[in-house]
């Protein structure tokens, strides 16, 4: 059984110091994962892989992902470049996450077509054939596809731990890419994908990568939980159905959590603060994340 791991999701803002605080809270908790959100268009917002840069440098051992990365204003090629050059500065302490793109009106502001789901998602798989190829050292990259095209280009060295490529999928067409060719889904956050579709998205995945000759439990699953962690906030309704953000004390969430990664294939848990703040991630580190691995382990 693979290891379980354990992250935490903060915005990018403005405030660096504040967020670097945060991560060097994660990173000395114990945490395995930072997850930047991703959001060019959005002004308030400071650059996802900048920031991830400024953060690989101030933290030691946690590896940082864009959740996920914004593909449609993020070139593959330059992608490719971006993420060998973080992984390589850290010592492999970079994954990417990545996906077709949600917001299209904002998106679309800043200079790029918009593109119907089928075509986002064509796009995406380019992408990551380009990307992968680009990691290849010592090699010439010509690939010649309906959005993407790169002819030429040499690959680059991205360090000796590989990277990952985790989708950040919720439709059937996108979820059954992940299983075709992705190394991990970044299952969206309830707001996009109800607790109660993420069973079937799993199912699928599974069922897609068995009839590609893939083993479905080599594809990590990362569950994405937003909430507040806290005595008598009162539990909610669980994780089960519904959107809610979990709001409960550390015995429901370390329950919760194991019984998703129980009854589903979930081996990544990353939580979204709604209060970004030192003492939440502390508190899903030393009280919910050490007994949910525990649980897990022992199942």
């Amino acid at each position: 059984m693979p290891e379980t791991l354990f992250g935490v999701s903060v915005t990018p803002a403005r405030d660096v110091a504040r967020v670097r605080e945060l991560a060097v809270t994660a990173d000395v908790g114990g945490l395995d994962l930072i997850g930047v959100q991703d959001h060019p268009y959005a002004a308030p917002m400071l650059d996802a892989f900048a920031l991830i840069g400024h953060l690989l440098d101030h933290t030691e051992r946690i590896r940082l992902f864009p959740d996920v990365a914004n593909l449609p204003l993020r070139p593959p090629a330059m992608l490719a470049r971006t993420a060998a050059a973080l992984n390589l500065i850290s010592g492999g302490r970079f994954e990417l996450g990545i996906g077709a793109g949600g917001y299209w009106d904002a998106i679309t502001t800043m200079g790029v077509p918009r593109r119907t789901t089928g075509e986002a998602l064509r796009a995406l798989e380019e992408a990551i054939t380009i990307v992968r190829e680009l990691w290849r050292p010592d090699h010439t990259v010509r690939f010649d596809g309906d959005h993407y095209r790169v002819s030429g280009t040499h690959g680059a060295d991205p360090g000796s731990a590989p990277i990952q490529v985790w989708i950040g999928a919720q439709g059937p067409r996108g979820l059954e890419l992940t299983g075709r060719v992705a190394d991990g889904w970044a299952a969206p956050i309830p707001s996009y994908l109800p607790y109660e579709r993420w069973k079937p998205a799993n199912d699928l995945i599974d069922r897609t990568a068995g009839e590609h000759g893939r083993a479905p439990g080599a594809i990590l699953r990362m569950a994405q939980v937003p909430g507040l962690i806290g005595a008598g906030l009162g539990a909610t309704a669980g994780l089960r159905t519904g959107t809610a953000p979990l709001r409960a004390g550390a015995d429901v969430w370390v329950a919760e959590l194991t019984r998703l990664g129980t009854e589903q294939p979930f081996d990544a848990f990353v939580f979204w603060p709604q209060e970004e703040t030192p003492d939440q991630i502390r508190r899903f580190a030393e009280d919910v994340a050490p007994r949910v691995k525990a649980n897990l382990a022992g199942g």
